[in-house]
């Protein structure tokens, strides 16, 4: 969750669901900004995880694991669980696995946490592999074999508590990340996993049209808070890009119509924490500070300034920029306390590119021209991949970017706009590689009616 001395080496061994939800949707941007694969496989590693021992049997999100575990005398310990001994590894695995392990994770006899070890890399895998003789591929073939041998030799000392709480908000960051990973990752497994979790809470967590904020035991629970609302319809936003499939487009904006009726400040711009309808409280809270989630406000902003793109009505864009005008003093004078509605204020200064692809029948024809999507950091954008005839005509009802377009001569064909304009189609990712990277500056600047 976060460390704990000035090293960055002990952390503090709770694990929570926003943090890996963030976590892997930034290493992804990082992948997409620099190439580098390691990046890509820590956001593989940390879904893994999420499938593993985070998934529910419904397929929504479990909350997070404790920091404390029993140790061999039945003693609550902290970290006890993941952190390891020289005697330990070599009894997990082969001499030649446990060699590297060892020496890769800085693995000692004295340890680096109360008298055990927290596994570290303190050097480059090929300088290690070159230390023991051999390639940097064996060694990474071997550490990926110990690393599962160890993992199913740690699955037999008493787990952590686990939090199995579901809860609308997290779920929905998680859902982000599956939906972001599917697309980057070409991974169409991860776009399910997001769908069946989705469709879990929508069923499963909503009442009369209403969210609840908590599921456990088979009980939804809660009138849900403004978070819920927004991190559920973001992630349900990023679903659609990933998928194409217009039910979570619909039901992203099913979902923010009761935001606007039931949480918004419409004479004062922005969304209180709770509903209009909610028990009474002293004060009506509105959200101004992303911390270690971000606010329910920002991602609201940015949801309304991306349905805008999709549905072209104005009236999500007016609403965005009162929320911003309402926080427009916290925006000046500390930004990072808002740090995320910063991206959703250059989301709105600048003109977002409106990426449309039209295939001839199914998804999987496009797949190359899909690929330039994948690897490009394009942080404002929004996206749709549809096939023609009717399926096209569906979505172009609810998005009306895609009236009219056509897979040109029977090939996948994209659509790359800004505010409404399109470049010349093209079926070459290539060329739409270098449409989608292209930045213009706008200049777009700021009226007395705009915060």
């Amino acid at each position: 969750r976060y460390a704990t001395d000035a090293r960055w080496l002990v952390p503090h061994f709770e694990k929570m669901l926003y943090d890996n939800a963030l976590l892997t949707v930034s290493y992804l941007e990082g992948y997409q900004a620099t190439e580098r694969a390691d990046f890509a496989r820590v956001a593989r590693e940390i879904l893994r995880y999420v499938e593993r021992d985070m998934t529910s049997s419904e397929g929504a999100f479990y909350s997070a694991t404790d920091a404390d575990s029993p140790n061999p005398a039945g003693e609550r310990e902290e970290g006890w669980f993941f952190t390891w001994t020289p005697a330990e590894i070599d009894a997990a695995l082969n001499p030649e696995q446990a060699r590297l392990v060892k020496a890769y994770y800085h693995v000692t006899n004295d340890g680096n946490f109360e008298g055990r070890s927290i596994l570290n890399v303190t050097r480059p895998l090929e300088e290690v592999a070159r230390e023991l003789d051999i390639t940097a591929a064996e060694a990474r073939n071997l550490l990926d074999a110990s690393r599962e041998a160890l993992y199913e030799q740690r699955n037999k000392r008493p787990p952590p508590l686990r939090d199995e709480k579901i809860l609308t908000s997290w779920n929905g960051l998680m859902i982000s990340a599956h939906a972001f990973a599917a697309l980057v990752l070409d991974e169409p497994d991860y776009a399910r996993r997001a769908g069946k979790a989705a469709g879990f809470i929508l069923e499963a967590m909503r009442r009369d049209g209403r969210l609840l904020r908590s599921y456990k035991d088979g009980q939804a629970s809660h009138n849900a808070y403004l978070d819920d609302y927004a991190f559920l319809t973001a992630g349900l936003i990023d679903l659609y890009e990933a998928t194409g499939d217009l039910r979570w487009l619909r039901e992203a904006i099913a979902l923010d119509a009761v935001l606007a009726e039931h949480y918004e400040d419409r004479e004062n711009g922005g969304f209180f924490l709770t509903s209009g309808d909610h028990e009474s409280l002293l004060a009506r809270e509105k959200p101004s500070y992303d911390g270690a989630e971000p606010s329910g406000n920002s991602v609201a902003v940015l949801n309304l300034l991306r349905l805008h793109e999709f549905t072209t009505e104005d009236d999500y864009r007016v609403r965005a920029e009162r929320a911003l005008k309402a926080f427009e003093g916290i925006l000046s004078s500390t930004p990072i306390g808002l740090s995320d509605m910063l991206l959703a204020l250059d989301f709105h200064l600048d003109a977002p590119k409106e990426i449309l692809l039209v295939m001839p029948r199914s998804r999987e024809e496009a797949q190359a021209l899909i690929q330039p999507l994948r690897t490009a950091f394009v942080p404002n954008r929004i996206m749709a991949v549809v096939a023609e005839g009717a399926q096209l005509d569906e979505h172009a009802a609810v998005a009306p970017l895609l009236k009219d377009k056509r897979a040109i001569g029977g090939r996948p064909t994209a659509y790359v706009c800004e505010r409404r304009i399109c470049e010349l189609p093209t079926s070459d990712p290539a060329v739409l590689a270098e449409q989608i990277s292209r930045v213009e500056s706008y200049g777009k600047g700021l009226t007395a009616e705009s915060p």
